[in-house]
């Protein structure tokens, strides 16, 4: 997978609650001078782009999902931590984990490998994962 796009409601909250959690934000500076509509999350070789309200609310843009709204996400990250330390990072972004440590199945070794996962919800309400392989 190369990326894919959500729209934000509330871009600044975003910005700052997936920077809290360590993702590197690209795009930014364009975005702030409306140069860009749009800033994305860095996830590794891969990005979630975030659609500014300005673009996603243009009528004439259709470049998106004909239902995608803010809080229409629902992503897993890979923690490089502990399940521990994931709750740790969510609740320092004041937000609450609402699941886990739970054990689950993620998406490496074509799906078969176990994990533990913590849950909570970004400032739109997008549903985060964050999985712990222990490796």
């Amino acid at each position: 997978m190369d990326h894919v796009a959500i729209p934000a409601g509330d871009p600044e909250a975003l910005l700052d609650f997936y920077r809290a959690l360590g993702f590197d934000i690209v795009h930014e500076a364009e975005w702030r001078s409306g140069e860009f509509p749009m800033f994305a999350i860095a996830c590794g070789d891969q990005k979630i782009n975030v659609h500014d309200p300005k673009l996603w609310q243009n009528p004439k843009f259709d470049l998106r999902g004909p239902t995608a709204e803010p809080g229409c996400g629902d992503f897993c990250f890979v923690w490089q931590g502990t399940p521990e330390t994931a709750a740790a990072a969510i609740k320092a972004t004041g937000a609450e984990v609402i699941e886990g440590p739970a054990g689950r199945v993620g998406g490496r070794a074509a799906g078969t490998a176990e994990g533990v996962s913590v849950y909570t919800r970004d400032p739109d309400g997008n549903l985060v994962e964050l999985i712990a392989y222990g490796d």
